[in-house]
């Protein structure tokens, strides 16, 4: 596969997120919580690494930021979305088509950054 048929992503997650995806076998991101009705990926590893020192450290204790590629294919069905600064771009995935997002998900979700 061409590196210009993936886009890399970052996501920032908790504890029980990384769990899930850990049970996973760092393949699939988990499904959505009822009052969760998007997952958002986020296009720069800065803006993770925000979300996880900022928010999940404070929630829980520990943020950790994760990276995967998807196939480009699926990553432009998605209008990318600036919710903040410049920088504060996210992928806006309805958690009904999560698996199929998933499924576009090429080799394994790597744990990158960590926040304590």
């Amino acid at each position: 596969m061409k590196p210009s048929e993936l886009v890399v992503l970052w996501r920032p997650v908790g504890p029980e997120e990384l769990r899930l995806v850990e049970e996973s076998g760092f393949r699939r991101f988990p499904p959505r919580l009822p009052e969760q009705p998007i997952f958002y990926p986020v296009c720069n590893e800065a803006y993770a690494c925000e979300i996880a020192e900022r928010w999940n450290k404070k929630d829980s204790g520990v943020g950790y930021v994760t990276r995967f590629s998807v196939l480009a294919s699926t990553a432009s069905r998605y209008e990318t979305q600036v919710v903040g600064a410049r920088h504060h771009e996210e992928l806006w995935v309805p958690a009904e088509e999560l698996d199929a997002f998933n499924d576009a998900i090429v080799g394994p979700i790597e744990v990158v950054r960590e926040f304590r």
